[in-house]
């Protein structure tokens, strides 16, 4: 059974920036929890930034580029916070490994988990397309993602590596 990992955020864990979370409530995840197949995972927790904690954003690029050493994550004060994301990114690629998971369903905007899309470091509400830190490194490992508003992609992909239809 193939597992995967999920911002635990979306499954209502208290750990975003302002202390809150992003619960989806979807079958296919109460499913795959039911199952075991979840391994739930907060990687700017896992890096050791607090909750709550001041918003950051990636100035400079997208997560690729954070890892390249080309861009910094910073809070709107301007601390930089980028070593702290880049652990936790790390930490969820052990997890990942870990667990043998080869998927993941992360939280979109994020500064670590946007898959499509992440806040351009203007602090202004302004997206731009991009990976977040953890989404960039969990791809380059080849670990799929997916954000919430992809949960039927992600359950055909996750079946796929099973070699059946989603159910």
């Amino acid at each position: 059974m193939e597992r995967i990992l999920v911002s635990a955020c979306l499954l209502g864990s208290r750990v975003r920036y302002d202390g809150g979370a992003k619960r989806v409530n979807d079958e296919l995840v109460t499913r795959w929890r039911a199952e075991g197949r979840v391994v739930a995972f907060c990687p700017e927790v896992s890096g050791g930034l607090p909750v709550p904690r001041p918003p950051a954003e990636i100035v400079g690029g997208d997560g690729a580029a954070v890892l390249a050493g080309i861009a910094r994550v910073l809070t709107e004060t301007g601390e930089d916070v980028t070593e702290h994301f880049v652990r936790g990114a790390h930490r969820a690629l052990d997890a990942a490994r870990e667990a043998g998971a080869r998927v993941a369903l992360l939280k979109e905007s994020s500064p670590s988990c946007g898959g499509l899309r992440v806040y351009d470091g203007s602090f202004a509400g302004t997206r731009v397309p991009g990976r977040g830190v953890t989404t960039a490194l969990l791809a380059r490992a080849g670990v799929r993602a997916f954000s919430e508003d992809q949960i039927p992609e992600a359950a055909a992909y996750l079946y796929g590596l099973e070699g059946g239809p989603a159910a």
